[in-house]
């Protein structure tokens, strides 16, 4: 029995237990020994009590000495909230830009998640899934696989901020800088299959991709650069929520692969990267288009680049959605709400799964209103923005 039980059953109703209570269970909660409602009454105390504050950082600094640090399972916006009120007190000399926050979210998250996994656990089958033109397709790997797979295609954005690139010359030789033919050419030249070494050099790679972002977006009139992904390119910007995207999205295959719960991003993050796909839809609808895989667009209603044309509404339900109105006919026509021929809603994990290559178009649970074969167009166009 914890010293000052007496004093907790004499006080369990109250509201507030006594100083030197609280105090005697600092040791058992320094080792995470406490039951629930002690934790509770311990950590509010803490809030309040200097003294006891800093004996509890001791005990649990000399906890950490003792052995590897547990898994806490924090609710994935925790960390935001604590980096917000640390800033509020004192501002970054150089602060992460909006559009890379994101990016350090996921991977931070991500990494938490790694962190607790025992060595059988990295050689967890995990199965890559995308879509290519009008069918599903996959690529078997393992949970170190694709962690190897993600520093690979992160790799595109470290060489455009003039990093270096972790394929070294595997990079060079690709047939095309695209993000599969680095995964495969960085898979080749391993000579063994990848282990939970890959941890530590993908995540250095992911503070040096944020730490000089924020040096590019510190600097007065400096040009952001782009980012070649072999068949197009992105912003700066996009592609550092495109690469949040995708770690978001291997991390839940991460996560279903070694039977552990993981969270959607936050919303505001998660909302971004909804509004990075809405943005690409209407080019993914023309390169579908040249390649004969949509219904042909009508010569009346084709128009020059900057004017109105005939449009599709997408309606995203949830935490993080909104409403787009996808132009259907040119990559370069206006959304018009005046033109708008269908309107498709879809859940918001329903719809990023649908992203990501993980949900068949014509499995995808959305109400759908208006002309068939553009809504058809469009959550085809939306499932071939996922890739490997």
């Amino acid at each position: 029995m914890l010293p000052g039980w007496e004093e907790w059953v004499e006080v369990k109703d109250r509201t507030v237990l006594e100083h030197h209570v609280l105090k005697s269970f600092l040791g058992a909660w320094a080792l995470a020994a406490c039951a629930p409602e002690e934790a509770g009454a311990v950590e509010d105390h803490l809030g309040g009590c200097g003294d006891c504050a800093q004996e509890a950082l001791r005990l649990r600094e000399a906890v950490g000495l003792l052995h590897r640090p547990d898994s806490l399972d924090l609710d994935p916006g925790l960390r935001t909230r604590v980096l917000d009120s640390c800033l509020e007190r004192r501002p970054p000399r150089i602060p992460v830009p909006g559009w890379a926050a994101p990016y350090d979210a996921e991977t931070a998250r991500l990494d938490a998640l790694l962190q607790d996994m025992g060595d059988s656990e990295w050689h967890a089958p995990v199965r890559l899934r995308w879509f290519a033109g009008e069918d599903a397709t996959s690529r078997r790997t393992t949970v170190a696989g694709v962690i190897a797979h993600l520093m690979s295609v992160d790799g595109l954005v470290a060489v455009a901020l003039g990093l270096d690139d972790p394929l070294g010359d595997a990079g060079a030789r690709a047939d095309r800088p695209t993000p599969a033919a680095r995964t495969e050419a960085y898979w080749r030249a391993s000579r063994f299959p990848p282990t939970r070494s890959v941890r530590a050099p993908w995540r250095e790679q992911t503070h040096d991709l944020v730490r000089t972002a924020s040096f590019t977006e510190e600097g007065e009139g400096t040009d952001r650069p782009t980012v070649s992904y072999g068949d197009f390119e992105l912003p700066l910007p996009d592609a550092m929520l495109d690469r949040a995207f995708e770690c978001w999205v291997h991390a839940e295959d991460i996560a279903r692969a070694v039977d552990y719960p993981y969270e959607p991003p936050a919303p505001r993050h998660l909302h971004g990267m909804i509004d990075l796909a809405a943005r690409m839809l209407p080019g993914v609808l023309a390169a579908r288009r040249r390649a004969g895989l949509t219904s042909p667009a009508r010569a009346r209603h084709l128009v020059a680049a900057g004017k109105p044309g005939r449009s599709l509404r997408l309606e995203i339900e949830g935490q993080g959605g909104g409403q787009w109105l996808i132009p259907l006919d040119s990559p370069g026509a206006v959304g018009s709400a005046e033109h708008e021929v269908a309107h498709v809603a879809l859940d918001v994990l329903e719809f990023c799964r649908l992203a990501a290559g993980h949900v068949v178009p014509r499995e995808a649970a959305a109400g759908q209103v208006g002309d068939r074969e553009a809504i058809r167009d469009v959550l085809y166009a939306a499932a071939t923005l996922s890739r490997m």
